[in-house]
């Protein structure tokens, strides 16, 4: 199984190394803050990969970042939502985390707006059954970083799962998005509190739920990883030969 990693952070190295540690499968890492794009969908040069060439990618993961989803100055942030737009329009899986849960959570029709941070190690409920929750129970720990909120949902998706910030996962057909980080480790959460710009006292509260208590009980949602490449093969036996980047 070979996915494109869609790596939106800006100039941090704890997006890549995450992935790759936690995603057990092939990953073509694209840094689009730097320019580099995904081949447009439906191409049909192959595409290039260190397994060797590929007709198409089998599913996406798309990063958080440090920037917001309706920053106007950032034009990679409009080239790569028409890209990922195709990518739902030809039914490829993806799988939005923090950012990318905001990214496509406005591109189906939702709204994402400025808020308070929600920073630490944190409790999420789930709203409704799916197999991306299998193996992780309810309510489930999880790493949080971010100040952006999806505060209406598109039309269409699920509300998957909430906590009192609001929404914290979503699903539309083969999409799936989580607000929350499960590919980080400890030292990356660490790392995060530390580089945010707020008071002393906030910084401290977040570093305060970094406990070891919290820091396993976190590790269930790693399965999430698995359980979206569950859905990324299943997506695959039920879709015609021709759907997926014909």
């Amino acid at each position: 199984m070979h996915l494109a990693l869609i790596d939106a952070s800006l100039g941090t190295p704890h997006a890549q190394r995450n992935f790759e540690r936690e995603v057990d499968a092939s990953l073509t890492v694209y840094d689009v803050n730097e320019g580099q794009m995904p081949p447009p969908i439906g191409a049909t040069e192959p595409i290039q990969t260190d397994d060797g060439p590929l007709q198409s990618f089998d599913g996406v993961i798309i990063s958080g970042s440090q920037s917001s989803v309706y920053d106007d100055h950032r034009p990679w942030i409009q080239e790569l939502a028409r890209w990922v737009e195709g990518a739902i329009a030809d039914g490829l899986p993806i799988l939005g985390v923090c950012w990318g849960h905001q990214l496509l959570a406005q591109i189906l029709g939702g709204t994402v707006r400025g808020g308070s941070y929600e920073l630490g190690y944190v409790q999420v409920h789930q709203e409704e059954e799916d197999p991306i929750w299998q193996g992780l129970p309810d309510p489930f720990t999880v790493f949080a970083t971010h100040s952006d909120h999806v505060v209406e949902l598109p039309s269409d998706a699920r509300l998957l799962a909430s906590n009192e910030t609001g929404v914290q996962a979503l699903r539309y057909k083969q999409v799936y998005t989580v607000q929350f980080h499960p590919e980080y480790d400890l030292k990356t959460a660490k790392a995060m509190i530390r580089s945010k710009d707020l008071s002393a006292d906030s910084i401290q509260q977040a570093l305060d739920t970094c406990t070891d208590a919290t820091v396993e009980a976190a590790q269930p949602t790693r399965r999430i990883f698995d359980n979206f490449l569950d859905h990324v093969s299943a997506t695959a036996a039920e879709a015609p030969s021709s759907a997926l980047n014909a």
